[in-house]
């Protein structure tokens, strides 16, 4: 009985990381501070020629965000942002913009 109940214990303790679905938003990164300097904290950038980020597909940010790092798209500014982040990082980042609403276009 003895290790039944501590088989029970451990699921619980380890639910909250197993338990997050797809459907789940995705927790604010810790690294996000840098990145939302130029692209905001939802994505969405106030500075001329700065992309919007929220809502693009999370695998084009994975992607685009390791070949940032990796310097295959040459990019400095993003080369330096982004150099020291580890690869659940980056994630953490790209589930993070991809989670977030779009802004509508607006009218021409």
């Amino acid at each position: 009985m003895r290790i039944l109940s501590t088989a029970i214990l451990c699921l619980i303790a380890a639910s909250p990381g197993v338990a997050r679905s797809q459907n789940t938003p995705p927790l604010r990164p810790n690294r996000l501070g840098l990145c939302a300097a130029c692209h905001g904290a939802t994505g969405h950038a106030s500075m001329p020629g700065v992309p919007n980020l929220a809502g693009q597909n999370l695998d084009y940010l994975r992607q685009a965000l390791k070949q940032y790092r990796d310097g295959r798209r040459a990019a400095p500014v993003m080369r330096a942002a982004i150099g020291p982040l580890s690869a659940a990082e980056l994630d953490a980042l790209a589930r993070w913009y991809s989670a977030q609403s779009p802004q509508p276009q607006a009218q021409r």
